[in-house]
Protein backbone atom coordinates (compact mmCIF):
# COMPACT_ATOMS: atom_id res chain seq x y z
CA UNK A 1 0.00 0.00 0.00
CA UNK A 2 1.33 3.45 -0.96
CA UNK A 3 1.87 5.81 1.98
CA UNK A 4 0.97 9.39 1.05
CA UNK A 5 -0.16 12.72 2.41
CA UNK A 6 -3.83 13.16 1.42
CA UNK A 7 -3.51 16.95 1.86
CA UNK A 8 -0.70 17.25 -0.69
CA UNK A 9 -2.13 18.26 -4.06
CA UNK A 10 0.76 19.40 -6.26
CA UNK A 11 3.06 16.35 -5.88
CA UNK A 12 0.17 14.05 -6.78
CA UNK A 13 -0.10 15.69 -10.22
CA UNK A 14 3.42 14.93 -11.42
CA UNK A 15 4.42 11.77 -9.51
CA UNK A 16 3.78 8.45 -11.24
CA UNK A 17 3.82 5.14 -9.41
CA UNK A 18 3.98 1.72 -10.99
CA UNK A 19 0.20 1.38 -10.58
CA UNK A 20 -0.62 4.82 -12.02
CA UNK A 21 -3.30 4.44 -14.67
CA UNK A 22 -1.88 7.13 -17.00
CA UNK A 23 1.30 5.15 -17.48
CA UNK A 24 -0.61 1.93 -18.08
CA UNK A 25 -3.15 3.47 -20.44
CA UNK A 26 -0.85 5.79 -22.40
CA UNK A 27 -0.59 3.53 -25.53
CA UNK A 28 -4.36 3.09 -25.55
CA UNK A 29 -4.92 6.84 -25.15
CA UNK A 30 -2.73 7.47 -28.19
CA UNK A 31 -4.69 4.85 -30.16
CA UNK A 32 -8.01 6.46 -29.17
CA UNK A 33 -6.72 9.89 -30.21
CA UNK A 34 -5.63 8.54 -33.61
CA UNK A 35 -9.04 6.92 -34.05
CA UNK A 36 -10.79 10.18 -33.11
CA UNK A 37 -8.66 12.16 -35.53
CA UNK A 38 -9.53 9.73 -38.32
CA UNK A 39 -13.27 10.00 -37.59
CA UNK A 40 -13.02 13.80 -37.48
CA UNK A 41 -11.23 13.86 -40.84
CA UNK A 42 -13.84 11.58 -42.40
CA UNK A 43 -16.79 13.66 -41.24
CA UNK A 44 -15.32 17.12 -41.76
CA UNK A 45 -13.09 16.70 -44.81
CA UNK A 46 -14.15 13.58 -46.70
CA UNK A 47 -17.89 13.21 -46.13
CA UNK A 48 -18.42 16.92 -45.35
CA UNK A 49 -21.34 16.23 -43.00
CA UNK A 50 -20.96 19.35 -40.87
CA UNK A 51 -24.07 20.98 -42.36
CA UNK A 52 -26.35 18.03 -41.66
CA UNK A 53 -28.47 19.10 -38.66
CA UNK A 54 -29.71 15.55 -38.02
CA UNK A 55 -26.18 14.29 -37.43
CA UNK A 56 -25.48 17.25 -35.14
CA UNK A 57 -28.26 16.05 -32.83
CA UNK A 58 -26.35 12.86 -32.07
CA UNK A 59 -24.50 14.75 -29.34
CA UNK A 60 -27.73 14.82 -27.33
CA UNK A 61 -27.60 11.03 -27.09
CA UNK A 62 -24.11 11.18 -25.58
CA UNK A 63 -25.25 13.78 -23.06
CA UNK A 64 -27.98 11.44 -21.83
CA UNK A 65 -25.70 8.41 -21.84
CA UNK A 66 -23.12 10.39 -19.88
CA UNK A 67 -25.47 10.51 -16.89
CA UNK A 68 -26.11 6.76 -17.15
CA UNK A 69 -22.44 5.82 -17.33
CA UNK A 70 -21.55 8.16 -14.47
CA UNK A 71 -24.10 6.49 -12.17
CA UNK A 72 -22.88 3.04 -13.22
CA UNK A 73 -19.25 3.92 -12.48
CA UNK A 74 -20.12 5.51 -9.13
CA UNK A 75 -21.87 2.32 -8.07
CA UNK A 76 -18.92 0.27 -9.37
CA UNK A 77 -16.26 2.22 -7.47
CA UNK A 78 -18.33 2.41 -4.29
CA UNK A 79 -18.87 -1.34 -4.31
CA UNK A 80 -15.15 -1.97 -4.81
CA UNK A 81 -14.21 0.46 -2.04
CA UNK A 82 -16.67 -1.15 0.38
CA UNK A 83 -14.89 -4.48 -0.16
CA UNK A 84 -11.50 -2.83 0.42
CA UNK A 85 -12.67 -1.06 3.57
CA UNK A 86 -14.35 -4.19 4.95
CA UNK A 87 -11.07 -6.06 4.50
CA UNK A 88 -9.26 -3.31 6.37
CA UNK A 89 -11.75 -3.46 9.24
CA UNK A 90 -11.37 -7.23 9.47
CA UNK A 91 -7.59 -7.02 9.72
CA UNK A 92 -7.92 -4.20 12.23
CA UNK A 93 -10.07 -6.52 14.32
CA UNK A 94 -7.43 -9.24 13.97
CA UNK A 95 -4.78 -6.86 15.29
CA UNK A 96 -6.92 -5.85 18.27
CA UNK A 97 -8.04 -9.39 19.11
CA UNK A 98 -4.45 -10.64 18.94
CA UNK A 99 -3.44 -7.97 21.45
CA UNK A 100 -6.38 -8.76 23.72
CA UNK A 101 -5.56 -12.47 23.68
CA UNK A 102 -1.92 -11.76 24.49
CA UNK A 103 -2.81 -9.44 27.37
CA UNK A 104 -5.20 -11.98 28.88
CA UNK A 105 -2.64 -14.77 28.61
CA UNK A 106 0.05 -12.56 30.13
CA UNK A 107 -2.23 -11.87 33.10
CA UNK A 108 -3.32 -15.50 33.55
CA UNK A 109 -0.03 -17.35 33.09
CA UNK A 110 2.97 -16.90 35.42
CA UNK A 111 6.33 -15.69 34.19
CA UNK A 112 8.46 -18.48 32.76
CA UNK A 113 5.54 -20.74 31.86
CA UNK A 114 6.18 -22.63 28.63
CA UNK A 115 2.70 -21.77 27.36
CA UNK A 116 3.66 -18.10 27.19
CA UNK A 117 6.41 -18.91 24.71
CA UNK A 118 4.02 -21.11 22.73
CA UNK A 119 1.48 -18.34 22.26
CA UNK A 120 4.23 -15.80 21.62
CA UNK A 121 4.91 -17.78 18.45
CA UNK A 122 1.44 -18.99 17.50
CA UNK A 123 -0.56 -15.76 17.74
CA UNK A 124 1.62 -13.86 15.21
CA UNK A 125 1.87 -17.07 13.16
CA UNK A 126 -1.87 -17.04 12.61
CA UNK A 127 -1.73 -13.56 11.06
CA UNK A 128 1.12 -14.62 8.78
CA UNK A 129 -0.48 -17.84 7.58
CA UNK A 130 -3.76 -15.99 7.02
CA UNK A 131 -1.95 -13.44 4.86
CA UNK A 132 -0.32 -16.19 2.81
CA UNK A 133 -3.60 -18.10 2.63
CA UNK A 134 -5.40 -15.06 1.18
CA UNK A 135 -2.59 -14.45 -1.30
CA UNK A 136 -2.95 -17.65 -3.27
CA UNK A 137 0.22 -16.97 -5.27
CA UNK A 138 2.38 -17.74 -2.22
CA UNK A 139 3.98 -21.18 -2.22
CA UNK A 140 3.18 -23.81 0.37
CA UNK A 141 6.73 -23.63 1.69
CA UNK A 142 6.28 -19.95 2.54
CA UNK A 143 3.29 -20.84 4.69
CA UNK A 144 5.57 -22.62 7.17
CA UNK A 145 8.94 -20.85 6.96
CA UNK A 146 8.31 -18.79 10.11
CA UNK A 147 7.13 -21.66 12.34
CA UNK A 148 9.27 -23.82 14.62
CA UNK A 149 10.00 -27.37 13.52
CA UNK A 150 7.74 -29.07 16.06
CA UNK A 151 4.75 -26.99 14.96
CA UNK A 152 5.58 -27.33 11.27
CA UNK A 153 5.53 -31.13 11.48
CA UNK A 154 1.96 -31.09 12.79
CA UNK A 155 0.56 -29.08 9.87
CA UNK A 156 -0.83 -30.61 6.69
CA UNK A 157 -0.03 -28.41 3.69
CA UNK A 158 -2.99 -29.86 1.75
CA UNK A 159 -5.56 -28.68 4.31
CA UNK A 160 -6.81 -25.30 5.52
CA UNK A 161 -3.72 -23.98 7.30
CA UNK A 162 -5.23 -21.05 9.28
CA UNK A 163 -7.81 -23.46 10.72
CA UNK A 164 -5.04 -25.85 11.74
CA UNK A 165 -3.13 -23.10 13.55
CA UNK A 166 -6.30 -21.92 15.31
CA UNK A 167 -7.12 -25.51 16.32
CA UNK A 168 -3.64 -25.94 17.80
CA UNK A 169 -4.17 -22.84 19.95
CA UNK A 170 -7.60 -24.12 21.01
CA UNK A 171 -6.03 -27.41 22.10
CA UNK A 172 -3.34 -25.57 24.03
CA UNK A 173 -5.95 -23.55 25.91
CA UNK A 174 -7.86 -26.75 26.65
CA UNK A 175 -4.68 -28.35 27.99
CA UNK A 176 -4.08 -25.35 30.24
CA UNK A 177 -7.54 -25.86 31.71
CA UNK A 178 -6.94 -29.57 32.22
CA UNK A 179 -3.66 -28.79 33.97
CA UNK A 180 -5.50 -26.37 36.29
CA UNK A 181 -3.41 -23.45 35.08
CA UNK A 182 -6.52 -21.49 34.12
CA UNK A 183 -10.09 -21.67 35.40
CA UNK A 184 -13.20 -22.50 33.39
CA UNK A 185 -14.20 -18.83 33.27
CA UNK A 186 -10.76 -17.86 32.00
CA UNK A 187 -10.98 -20.55 29.35
CA UNK A 188 -14.24 -19.07 28.09
CA UNK A 189 -12.65 -15.63 27.85
CA UNK A 190 -9.77 -17.02 25.80
CA UNK A 191 -12.04 -19.09 23.58
CA UNK A 192 -13.98 -15.96 22.58
CA UNK A 193 -10.78 -14.33 21.30
CA UNK A 194 -9.70 -17.49 19.46
CA UNK A 195 -13.11 -17.90 17.88
CA UNK A 196 -12.85 -14.39 16.49
CA UNK A 197 -9.77 -15.48 14.52
CA UNK A 198 -11.75 -18.03 12.51
CA UNK A 199 -14.64 -15.57 12.09
CA UNK A 200 -12.23 -13.03 10.59
CA UNK A 201 -10.72 -15.68 8.34
CA UNK A 202 -14.15 -16.69 7.04
CA UNK A 203 -15.13 -13.09 6.34
CA UNK A 204 -11.87 -12.48 4.44
CA UNK A 205 -12.45 -15.63 2.38
CA UNK A 206 -15.95 -14.39 1.56
CA UNK A 207 -14.49 -11.19 0.11
CA UNK A 208 -11.77 -13.01 -1.78
CA UNK A 209 -13.96 -15.76 -3.22
CA UNK A 210 -16.97 -13.60 -4.16
CA UNK A 211 -15.94 -11.18 -6.91
CA UNK A 212 -18.17 -8.64 -8.60
CA UNK A 213 -20.68 -10.53 -10.82
CA UNK A 214 -19.15 -11.22 -14.22
CA UNK A 215 -22.14 -9.97 -16.21
CA UNK A 216 -22.10 -6.60 -14.45
CA UNK A 217 -18.34 -6.16 -14.84
CA UNK A 218 -18.40 -7.00 -18.56
CA UNK A 219 -21.40 -4.72 -19.14
CA UNK A 220 -19.51 -1.74 -17.69
CA UNK A 221 -16.51 -2.44 -19.93
CA UNK A 222 -18.66 -2.78 -23.05
CA UNK A 223 -20.59 0.36 -22.17
CA UNK A 224 -17.40 2.39 -21.78
CA UNK A 225 -15.89 1.14 -25.05
CA UNK A 226 -19.06 1.82 -27.08
CA UNK A 227 -19.54 5.22 -25.45
CA UNK A 228 -15.96 6.34 -26.16
CA UNK A 229 -15.97 4.88 -29.67
CA UNK A 230 -19.06 6.93 -30.63
CA UNK A 231 -17.98 10.19 -28.96
CA UNK A 232 -16.16 11.58 -32.03
CA UNK A 233 -19.30 11.17 -34.14
CA UNK A 234 -21.36 13.23 -31.69
CA UNK A 235 -19.03 16.12 -30.86
CA UNK A 236 -16.85 16.60 -33.93
CA UNK A 237 -19.25 19.20 -35.37
CA UNK A 238 -19.14 21.30 -32.19
CA UNK A 239 -15.44 20.95 -31.42
CA UNK A 240 -13.81 20.21 -34.74
CA UNK A 241 -10.39 18.62 -34.34
CA UNK A 242 -10.41 19.59 -30.65
CA UNK A 243 -12.51 16.46 -30.23
CA UNK A 244 -9.29 14.42 -30.41
CA UNK A 245 -7.81 15.44 -27.00
CA UNK A 246 -11.28 15.55 -25.45
CA UNK A 247 -12.05 11.94 -26.36
CA UNK A 248 -8.59 10.85 -25.20
CA UNK A 249 -9.13 12.51 -21.83
CA UNK A 250 -12.63 11.06 -21.38
CA UNK A 251 -11.29 7.61 -22.25
CA UNK A 252 -8.52 8.02 -19.65
CA UNK A 253 -10.96 9.05 -16.90
CA UNK A 254 -13.55 6.33 -17.51
CA UNK A 255 -11.12 3.46 -17.96
CA UNK A 256 -9.05 4.62 -14.97
CA UNK A 257 -12.10 4.42 -12.71
CA UNK A 258 -12.76 0.86 -13.88
CA UNK A 259 -9.11 -0.18 -13.42
CA UNK A 260 -8.97 1.30 -9.91
CA UNK A 261 -12.21 -0.48 -8.99
CA UNK A 262 -10.78 -3.79 -10.29
CA UNK A 263 -7.63 -3.32 -8.22
CA UNK A 264 -9.22 -2.49 -4.88
CA UNK A 265 -12.14 -4.91 -5.06
CA UNK A 266 -9.70 -7.71 -4.11
CA UNK A 267 -7.88 -6.05 -1.19
CA UNK A 268 -5.67 -8.97 -0.14
CA UNK A 269 -3.29 -9.03 -3.09
CA UNK A 270 0.20 -7.58 -3.41
CA UNK A 271 -0.59 -4.55 -5.58
CA UNK A 272 0.42 -1.07 -4.44
CA UNK A 273 -3.16 -0.13 -3.57
CA UNK A 274 -3.96 -3.36 -1.72
CA UNK A 275 -3.93 -3.72 2.05
CA UNK A 276 -0.49 -3.89 3.71
CA UNK A 277 -1.07 -7.34 5.19
CA UNK A 278 2.63 -8.02 5.66
CA UNK A 279 3.14 -4.83 7.64
CA UNK A 280 0.11 -5.55 9.82
CA UNK A 281 1.33 -9.11 10.47
CA UNK A 282 4.72 -7.73 11.53
CA UNK A 283 2.98 -5.22 13.78
CA UNK A 284 1.07 -8.06 15.46
CA UNK A 285 4.30 -9.96 16.02
CA UNK A 286 6.03 -6.95 17.57
CA UNK A 287 3.13 -6.22 19.90
CA UNK A 288 2.72 -9.84 21.00
CA UNK A 289 6.41 -10.06 21.88
CA UNK A 290 6.03 -6.95 24.01
CA UNK A 291 2.95 -8.22 25.84
CA UNK A 292 3.85 -11.85 26.55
Amino acid sequence: MIAHDPKSWLPATYRFQRSDTLRRLFPWIIAVCVYSAFVAWLELEYWKLSEDSNIRNISMMHTLLGFVISFALVFRTNTAYERWWEGRKLWGALVNNSRNLAMKLAAMLPEGDSARGYFRIMIPAYATVLKNHLRSNDTRIELFDHLPDDVRRKLDADKHIPNQVAAMMFRQVSNLHKEKKITGEQMLFLNAELQSFTDICGACERIKNTPIPYSYSTFIKKFIIVYVATLPFGYVFNLGYYVVPMVGFIFYVLISLEIIAEEIEEPFGADENDLPLGRMAQSIQAHIHELI
